[in-house]
């Protein structure tokens, strides 16, 4: 056989070697065949029961309308719920366990509501014992002098923000003191659903808007509270 002949052979199964591998290379682009092609896992968000997305729908017939929070992201047991009073305080405290995120306020047999929370950093913490001195709806914000030094574009709000959405202390205040004197502690609203269950404000206790709306509504003046 010649040269000739040896290299056109040597072509012609070059070209079917080709073929071959174009074809198995397009028949794993197919949607056919046992082909698979990798997908990225949605993270599994819980089933939401009807009860509990009621309590986090938006409320329009607010002063400055309130959306619904998106609690699909939210461990359950940030949810607003009634549980067993495991707090050891009497009907009518409020109960602030900063180890495990939660706000309980105590019922009547041996019941208490739960709320999740976020609450303060490290070295803005603040514990003890209080008591609500007083409760406001749509509060005005003032922050502290020394908050203003910390944060200097905080200037703006050195006599006060004005209530909204925006309002650092959201929907509802309630004010902490120890006798007398003002802790200048809170337990206020947040529509930061993420916050929730982590360490992040500059020392209050934070609230879903609508869990404070409703803890608001529940919890006289003067009743106490003890953060532990």
């Amino acid at each position: 056989m010649s040269f000739a002949t040896d290299a056109t052979l040597s072509r012609r199964a070059l070209l079917s070697g080709l073929a071959s591998l174009g074809a198995l290379t397009l028949a794993g682009c197919s949607t056919t065949g046992t082909s698979r092609v990798a997908t990225i896992a949605e993270p599994v968000r819980p089933t939401i029961p009807a009860d509990v997305l009621a309590k986090y729908a938006a409320r329009p017939d607010e002063a400055y309308p309130v959306p619904a929070a998106d609690i699909s992201h939210l461990d359950p047991t940030y949810w607003r719920q009634e549980v067993d009073n495991i707090t050891g305080e009497p009907e009518g405290s409020v109960v602030v366990d900063t180890a495990n995120y939660v706000l309980y306020l105590t019922l009547p047999g041996g019941r208490a509501m739960r709320y999740g929370v976020g609450l303060g950093r490290a070295g803005f913490a603040w514990s003890g014992e209080g008591h609500i001195a007083y409760k406001r709806k749509w509060p005005v914000w003032t922050p502290p002098a020394e908050m203003i030094e910390r944060q200097p574009e905080l200037e703006m709000y050195r006599h006060g923000q004005p209530p909204g959405l925006l309002n650092a202390l959201g929907a509802r205040a309630l004010y902490i003191h120890q006798g007398n004197r003002d802790t200048l502690y809170r337990i206020h609203g947040t529509m930061d659903v993420a916050s929730i269950g982590k360490a992040v404000s500059s020392g209050c206790v934070r609230l879903l808007f609508q869990d404070v709306i409703d803890l608001h509504d529940r919890v006289p003046n003067g009743a106490p509270i003890l953060v532990v």
